[in-house]
C-alpha cells in the first residue's frame, strides 16, 4: 500500500459549508468494506454551503462515496492541507482503470482474443487484465444526438444543440447531457447541402 504523509487539520462543520466543489480534501479510505487506517483525497458532492444538517457527502478520486459526520469523534472527518496542521498518511493512486468501450466491426471471438493480445504485448501481461466483459451486439443504425433545454419550449429547434452526428446508439449509454439540458435522438439524416453553387 502506497502512502503519502500530508500535513493537514480536520475541519468543523462551519468550515466545511464554505467549501466548493473544486476544494480538495480528505476523507477516510476505507473502501466497500474493507477499513483502511488512512485516508484518500477527495471532493464534495455538493457544495457545503448546500449542507442542511445530517452528513456530508464527499467521493474520493477512486470513486468511492463516502458519508461524514464531521464532528463525530468516532469517525475520521473531512481534512484539508494545512502547513500548521498535523501528519496523515494519504492513500496514493496505484495507477489508472480505465473502463474503455470499444466498436469492434463484425465483432466476434477471434477479434477480441486479437485486440486483447494486442493490448497485452503493449503494456504488459500483467496490467491488462480482462475484469468484466459485456459483449453487446450494436444495431447497424446511426443516430443524430441533440441536447435542449429542459424547460425549452417543444418544438422550437432553435434551442437545440448538436451533440454528436453519425454516432450508434450504444455510445449515448456512455454520455451525459448538460447540465440543465436533456438528450434528443433522432434517427440519422444525411446533411444536404442544397445552397446554390455558381
Amino acid at each position: 500500500m502506497h502512502t503519502e504523509k500530508v500535513t493537514a487539520r480536520r475541519l468543523t462543520a462551519e468550515e466545511i459549508s464554505e467549501l466548493g466543489l473544486q476544494d480538495g480534501i480528505f476523507v477516510s479510505a476505507g473502501m466497500e468494506d474493507l477499513p483502511l487506517d488512512c485516508y484518500a483525497p477527495a471532493f464534495l458532492t455538493e457544495p457545503g454551503k448546500n449542507f442542511e444538517g445530517g452528513s456530508f457527502a464527499a467521493r474520493t478520486v477512486f470513486g468511492e462515496e463516502v458519508h461524514v459526520l464531521p464532528d463525530n469523534a468516532e469517525e475520521g472527518g473531512i481534512w484539508i492541507a494545512d502547513k500548521g496542521g498535523e501528519e496523515i498518511e494519504v492513500l496514493q493512486s496505484a495507477g489508472v482503470l480505465l473502463n474503455l468501450a470499444l466498436f469492434v466491426p463484425n465483432g466476434n471471438t477471434e477479434a477480441l482474443g486479437a485486440l486483447y493480445s494486442a493490448a497485452r504485448d503493449a503494456f504488459g501481461a500483467g496490467v491488462v487484465q480482462r475484469w468484466s466483459e459485456e459483449v453487446v451486439a450494436v444495431p447497424d443504425i446511426k443516430i443524430d444526438l441533440y441536447e435542449e433545454p429542459v424547460r425549452g419550449r417543444k418544438n422550437n429547434s432553435q434551442n437545440r444543440d448538436r451533440r454528436a452526428l453519425d454516432i450508434y446508439p450504444t455510445r449515448v449509454r456512455f454520455l451525459e447531457p448538460s447540465e440543465g439540458w436533456k438528450f434528443i435522438v433522432e434517427p440519422h439524416k444525411e446533411i444536404v447541402d442544397d445552397t446554390p453553387t455558381i
